[in-house]
């Protein structure tokens, strides 16, 4: 590879923690082949902006993130969703930009090697990767099309489960994948178009990267994929994840195991109760509900209704009366009723969620949603969004408030000025809330039980518990 010797590229990470995996897996292979890489684009000899193309927002973000590269004056390249969402069409909207889709990842050196020559490698063309031939071995080790080459040399043993990374930022908390891709054909969901089918990773290369995930300092892993419960159904095991889950919370110097992207209608009692009762493993589900209307739901290519889902919770807090439990719903879906929308409030008023994230729906590319009838009107959306908010947050408030008085399990993240940062057990990283933590000695990476004191919103304050003084005898 021609590289410019120690070339400084800025690797910019946008979305969820799936690309922020994807991010640190490239990071490790432009490391391998002998550049810098760093998170902050001042001065940096290129621009590697990992994007995101969920919703038109996330949209927007990345191409304005993209602007901003191109005016730092360095080459910039999009890989990420975006840029294999779009390929080309993104390519001749921003000309100053190289647009790589994710089979280049294996080759991302060289990729931007050329860029640096003052080349300009040929813009990514999309295709439907749900049409791509089934997953051969070699793919299925590394997780998905998108990371399917050789390993760089020295980022592995000579034999056993690979492990392709390098964290691009530090802490006690980071992101492990389980898979990629999604076999589920929700009406609007364009992931599986350009994310491809559901691919587990194998069980042993995901116990390897939890091992050196650990060795460097994290204690607790946050399970992602797109769908963590069809995890194993692809190696012929439904009941891979409960086997899993013991041993990844067995390995030496981690402390909690969380995992999120649950779909309801795949939640198993073997698996709740794995989730829920499994020493180690956080007793949390973050559950895809996106609607409590059975027709609603239908009109979305899901299943459940209000009744059904309550009743999950129910089994839920019956394992784990302390479960933290969190959800994604959409309002304005086409064809959503006034009593579609009731149903919804029934549902979130009656789920008792620490957690509720509300989002206007909008018509994406290529999904069967965007060719329905009955749409909704832009003001009818935002009025349903601001009044589901405002029940999310009242009930996500409530439900902090009926923690005070109770004991916690808190992850030290930061301290400062005499006082921690941290997460209880029903607190994920970015989304939940989080914890500020009184007492003396903390250390981040501590697992400290702590009395919940006051609370803001989702946020608590916490009073860490002191350890007792060890007894002393006094001879006679």
């Amino acid at each position: 590879m021609s590289a410019t010797p120690r070339a400084r590229v800025a690797l910019v990470t946008l979305g969820c923690a799936r690309n922020e995996v994807d991010s640190e897996e490239l990071a490790a292979r432009l490391t391998a082949d002998g550049y810098v890489v760093t998170t902050d684009a001042t001065g940096a000899d290129a621009v590697l902006v990992n994007t995101c193309g969920f919703v038109e927002a996330a949209k927007a973000d990345s191409v304005e993130t993209l602007l901003g590269a191109v005016d730092t004056g360095a080459p910039t390249i999009a890989v990420g969703c975006l840029a294999e969402r779009y390929g080309r069409t993104l390519a001749d909207e921003l000309p100053e930009t190289t647009v790589l889709g994710f089979d280049a990842y294996p080759t991302i050196g060289e990729q931007v090697a050329a860029v640096l020559r003052g080349e300009r490698p040929v813009s990514h063309e999309p295709t439907d990767r749900r049409t791509l031939l089934p997953i051969s071995p070699v793919e299925r080790r590394s997780g998905g099309r998108e990371v399917l080459a050789d390993l760089a040399p020295g980022m592995a043993p000579a034999s056993g489960p690979r492990v392709l990374r390098q964290r691009l930022v530090g802490g006690p908390v980071a992101s492990l994948k389980l898979a990629s891709g999604c076999d589920r054909r929700c009406a609007f969901c364009a992931i599986p178009s350009f994310r491809g089918s559901f691919v587990s990773r194998d069980p042993q290369d995901v116990l390897a990267e939890a091992a050196w995930l650990a060795a460097d300092g994290v204690r607790e892993l946050v399970l992602v994929s797109e769908n963590s419960t069809s995890y194993g159904k692809d190696l012929g095991d439904l009941r891979a994840l409960e086997k899993l889950l013991p041993q990844l919370a067995a390995t030496d110097g981690i402390v909690r195991v969380r995992i999120v992207y649950l779909q309801p209608a795949e939640v198993r009692p073997s698996l709740l109760e794995a989730v829920l009762t499994t020493p180690g493993v956080a007793p949390y589900l973050d559950l895809s509900f996106q609607h409590a209307s059975a027709a609603v739901l239908r009109r979305m290519r899901r299943f459940g209704d209000t009744d059904r889902f309550l009743e999950l919770l129910a089994s839920a807090r019956a394992l784990a009366p302390e479960l933290g439990a969190r959800t994604n719903v959409i309002a304005g879906f086409p064809g959503e009723t006034r009593d579609d929308v009731a149903e919804l409030t029934r549902f979130l008023e009656g789920a008792r969620l620490d957690a509720v994230g509300v989002f206007g729906y909008s018509d994406e590319d290529g999904t069967e949603a965007a060719t329905l009838p009955d749409k909704i009107s832009a003001t009818t959306i935002a009025r349903r969004v601001e009044r589901l908010t405002s029940l999310a947050d009242e009930v996500s408030t409530q439900r902090a408030e009926a923690r005070i008085g109770t004991e916690v399990e808190v992850l030290v993240e930061h301290v400062s000025g005499g006082l921690g940062e941290g997460r209880a057990a029903h607190q994920a990283p970015e989304v939940d809330g989080s914890c500020v933590i009184r007492g003396s000695g903390l250390a981040v990476g501590d697992l400290v039980t702590a009395t919940v004191v006051a609370s803001e919103g989702v946020d608590l304050v916490v009073e860490a518990r002191v350890p007792a003084p060890m007894a002393v005898t006094v001879p006679a």
